[in-house]
């Protein structure tokens, strides 16, 4: 049975309103169009809808079975038709990435990528929570993470790996370190849950960390060590310029490869966009010229 598309609409919107007058401005039409539309729908299944007491409407079994997949069909369209409109090379481009990722690893490289594609405006959105594609109007996104997002296509960027760093200064302090475990006798700006698993058997192994501060996020874990507050466990992502900088210098050459990698993600109607291509296109070459850590330790 073939249905009218626009009387499909107007049915989602009076059940998702519960009000034909409420749904009626949702459409900016009139209430007696939304019950010509509903009425015609209605005659065409054989069966009511909606239940219509007074003012109040609420929707039958059969108006229950009916607007979830509705709902679903008009949601796949409006992105058939958004992609399409977007469909070109050039024009906004939206990005959501985690704030340590683009502070640390791609701010210093968009230089370039400006050079080659002037006609792309490249907007970043630098927040930790996972956006929802279909509520909003991101093309793609770089997280971190094992590669598996439901209903995304995800692309390996980068692998990554941890190890602990500190200052010069710090490092000048407190004297050689000849073994991972002397790592203990010194304070550890991560939480103890951090540390632990990737240098040692547990906790109930180690003595009791030295007083200082305890930071949750990437980038002020590095501005601690680099200020000389202690010895910080990151992500060589992260770190690798101010490493190559001297900024940060290596205690211990402990490296311990990640289970997590950096993904380029985005829904399968984006992933092959031209601008969105073009985009990680120019990451991808980004990421195969960014050298990996030596003294490389087991995954963990």
């Amino acid at each position: 049975m073939r249905l009218p598309l626009n009387a499909l609409r107007t049915f989602a919107a009076v059940a998702s309103h519960l009000s034909f007058s409420r749904g009626a401005e949702a459409l900016n039409v009139t209430p007696a169009a939304v019950s010509a539309q509903v009425r015609a729908l209605e005659d065409r299944l054989g069966q009511p809808l909606f239940h219509r007491t007074g003012r109040t409407v609420t929707l039958t079994a059969a108006g229950q079975a009916l607007l979830p997949g509705v709902q679903r069909g008009l949601t796949e369209i409006s992105q058939a038709v958004r992609s399409l409109e977007e469909y070109n090379a050039q024009g906004v481009l939206n990005v959501s990435m985690v704030p340590a990722f683009l502070q640390k690893w791609l701010m210093p490289r968009l230089g370039s990528f400006y050079q080659i594609h002037r006609t792309i405006d490249l907007r970043i959105n630098a927040d930790t929570a996972l956006v929802s594609f279909t509520e909003t109007d991101f093309h793609a996104a770089i997280r971190f993470g094992s590669g598996q997002w439901p209903e995304l296509k995800a692309k390996k960027l980068l692998d990554d790996w941890k190890l602990p760093v500190c200052s010069p200064q710090f490092l000048q302090k407190i004297g050689p370190i000849k073994a991972p475990e002397q790592l203990l006798e010194h304070h550890l700006l991560n939480g103890e849950d951090e540390v632990w698993p990737l240098l040692f058997k547990g906790p109930e192994e180690a003595p009791r960390r030295r007083h200082g501060p305890i930071l949750d996020d990437s980038v002020s874990i590095i501005a601690a060590a680099e200020q000389g507050q202690g010895i910080g466990m990151v992500r060589w992502s992260l770190v690798a310029a101010e490493l190559e900088s001297g900024r940060l210098v290596r205690p211990v050459p402990v490296t311990i490869k990640s289970r997590f990698a950096y993904y380029f993600v985005a829904p399968h109607y984006y992933f092959d966009m031209p601008k969105v291509a073009e985009f990680r296109s120019w990451l991808e070459e980004c990421c195969r010229a960014f050298k990996t850590p030596e003294a490389v330790d087991s995954e963990r």
